[in-house]
């Protein structure tokens, strides 16, 4: 059994940053991959980025050179640094993380999700 709990959302003008981040607490064996989510209002939820244990990276395109995700192994956390913040980058953002329960078990555990907006 896992917890995931994200921090650091808030209100921020545009071209300003937040830092977002994620921890994984419980008992499990060792987490796979992590991602950043986030869904806007009247619209799906979204991948912003993700980071396998072994340090591969993807990000959705209209993030990329904006958005930095990174994960602290030892702690079970991971970042997401946000730069040069655009109105459209308003929502709220899910942290989800692909924990190893057993020999044979990955369950994927979600946050609770921490609101980002965004002012013109």
């Amino acid at each position: 059994q896992a917890h995931v709990v994200e921090s650091g959302g808030g209100l921020v003008q545009a071209g300003g940053s937040l830092r977002l981040s994620c921890a994984v607490s419980g008992s499990f064996i060792s987490i796979n991959a992590m991602g950043w989510y986030r869904q806007a209002p009247g619209k799906p939820r979204e991948l912003v980025a993700t980071i396998s244990s072994g340090g591969n990276i993807n990000y959705v395109d209209s993030v990329k050179g904006r958005f930095t995700i990174s994960r602290d192994n030892g702690e079970n956390t991971v970042y997401l640094q946000m730069n040069s913040l655009k109105p459209e980058d308003t929502a709220v953002y899910y942290c989800n993380a692909a924990v190893k329960t057993s020999l044979s078990s990955v369950f994927y555990y979600w946050g609770q999700g921490t609101q980002v907006t965004v002012s013109s």
